[in-house]
């Protein structure tokens, strides 16, 4: 059995594949190919430690922890491993880091659901926050669209315009930061609204990546009141404090518009609210595992 630390996943998991594995294993999953419980998780410590567990093609399981409080020292906030799992006998075939594939596959989900929501003329890009996430996407989403403005938010000002610095953005204000975005980001730590709907440029498109806890939000109701697609319809039920505390319905599952039995709203604000899901870790995984035996 191998173990691939995050130095050899990084070389080894190359963004435009993982991109096309993610729509696959969305489309798969959003047509019952998957089996994939709730994620289960423990809030002690300060953190949380949650289990993730998929099987379907490939099988796997993530074992991840969020601890808030790490921000801005050396441990990173999330954390993870991933096990792999031959799914036709059982052998276990791998452990590896997932911290980095946490990372990315996250913006490769956003960039799937962007590439199939977002205007294809969209040229503005905003990021409501300034961490790990908001890098990743600045990386992976110009895999699907061309942006001729980058702008960020965060709601340490200094945070943001240290990022705008180094990555030759647009630090702005927040709401002059979402007006006539073509597509926003919500990448933060909030617990509370952040995002309001009457900012939002008609048309517009929103990857809600934050708020992954049952009370936390990071949209207000009007911006809730747009066209909602999810990763999942059981994990948004009982995960997303956007869903459950707006009280709206879902109109789709992301895989659902990707396989055309449900129809992409032209011209309607959407928001792709991402919670995350094993199926996502497991396709990443496999990625990573495959390209090592190749090297073999």
């Amino acid at each position: 059995m191998h173990y691939l630390d995050e130095e050899e996943v990084r070389r080894l998991l190359r963004i435009e594949d993982l991109i096309a594995a993610i729509r696959q294993v969305m489309i798969e999953f959003s047509e019952g190919k998957w089996d994939q419980p709730l994620r289960g998780v423990l809030a002690q410590h300060g953190g949380f430690f949650g289990i993730m567990p998929a099987s379907g093609d490939s099988m796997g399981i993530k074992m991840v922890t969020y601890y808030p409080g790490n921000a801005g020292s050396a441990h990173p906030t999330h954390m993870a491993v991933i096990a792999l799992f031959d799914p036709k006998t059982g052998e276990p075939l791998a452990i590896m880091d997932g911290r980095y594939i946490t990372e990315m596959r996250t913006a490769a989900v956003s960039a799937v659901a962007t590439a199939a929501l977002a205007s294809p003329v969209a040229t503005v890009l905003t990021l409501l926050g300034a961490g790990v996430q908001a890098r990743a996407h600045l990386e992976v989403l110009p895999y699907v669209r061309q942006f001729d403005e980058i702008r960020i938010w965060n709601h340490n000002r200094e945070r943001a315009e240290r990022f705008a610095r180094e990555h030759r953005i647009k630090s702005m204000p927040l709401e002059a930061a979402v007006r006539d975005a073509d597509v926003v980001v919500t990448v933060t730590s909030s617990q509370q609204p952040i995002l309001k709907g009457e900012w939002l440029k008609r048309g517009a498109h929103v990857n809600a990546v934050g708020a992954s806890r049952p009370d936390w939000r990071e949209l207000d109701d009007s911006a809730m009141g747009n066209v909602i697609i999810v990763d999942s319809y059981e994990g948004a039920r009982n995960e997303s404090g956007d869903v459950i505390l707006s009280g709206i319905t879902p109109y789709a599952e992301l895989g659902e518009i990707l396989n055309g039995s449900k129809l992409a709203r032209a011209n309607e604000t959407t928001v792709f609210k991402s919670l995350g899901m094993a199926v996502e870790d497991v396709a990443a995984a496999r990625l990573v595992y495959d390209a090592s035996r190749k090297e073999v």
